[in-house]
């Protein structure tokens, strides 16, 4: 009966496969742009939760392809004006109080932007899971809503990830959860994606909830307020002159 079972499951997710038309590649493709296009403006709000402390960061991000990235901080006051720019595999942040741009080394892109549980690379994107990790299904991994894939670094790519597994949604083709293990196989970290709708005339997840396993009450929300995609951006918005633009 079980057999029956599981093979009845791997029908649906078969058929949800071909209606969609995407084959695994074109799944990867979906969730490495699922909040990014040609281009991108979007509004976010971030709260980040600790058993000692909450804070709320209002910003706004800027995207063009998978490549740049401009990311200002618009509030509260204190951090008014902080800015990150990433271009191809280079990440600066400027911080106005100081009047100084920071490069961030590779070997801290992995480390918590602005003392939330998302990392450099979380915010920026600057791994791909199509370029920097090798995919497969988990045809034994499989229920009636959803399907997973298993992400796992290639051998030049630099990862404190042992291996990433992605729950898909079979109806939606939207990303459910991402589960981030280490090279143990320890789960350190669960990625929620929440309230799916449409922003900016595409249908995403609005909330994506960030759980560390490893530090009991934290958690960070990223909500997204605003989104317009394949508008007309400025190039001049990619660039260290305006990361380093006094913003009031």
């Amino acid at each position: 009966m079980k057999t029956v079972v599981v093979s009845g499951l791997l029908s649906i997710c078969s058929l949800c496969f071909s209606s969609e038309k995407l084959e695994l590649s074109g799944v990867i493709d979906k969730i490495d742009r699922l909040y990014r296009s040609k281009t991108a403006a979007m509004a976010l709000e971030m709260q980040v939760n600790t058993p000692h402390w909450k804070r709320t960061m209002k910003m706004q991000v800027w995207t063009e392809g998978l490549k740049k990235t401009f990311i200002t901080i618009l509030s509260p006051l204190k951090d008014k004006g902080v800015s990150t720019l990433r271009n191809d595999k280079e990440m600066w942040n400027f911080f106005p109080k100081i009047n100084k741009v920071m490069k961030v080394p590779p070997s801290m892109m992995m480390g918590s932007w602005m003392g939330s549980d998302f990392t450099n690379d979380d915010l920026v994107k600057e791994s791909s899971f199509r370029e920097d990790y090798n995919a497969r299904r988990l045809e034994n991994e499989v229920d009636e809503t959803g399907y997973y894939i298993e992400f796992t670094p290639k051998k030049q790519t630099v990862s404190v990830w042992g291996k990433v597994v992605v729950e898909v949604d079979t109806k939606t083709v939207l990303p459910k959860t991402q589960k981030y293990y280490d090279e143990k196989g320890k789960l350190i970290r669960t990625l929620y994606f929440k309230d799916v709708r449409k922003l900016g005339g595409r249908l995403i997840p609005a909330v994506m909830e960030l759980i560390p396993h490893n530090k009991s009450g934290y958690s960070t929300r990223l909500i997204h307020r605003e989104a317009e995609f394949d508008a007309v951006l400025d190039p001049g918005i990619f660039t260290l002159r305006n990361l380093k633009k006094v913003r009031r």
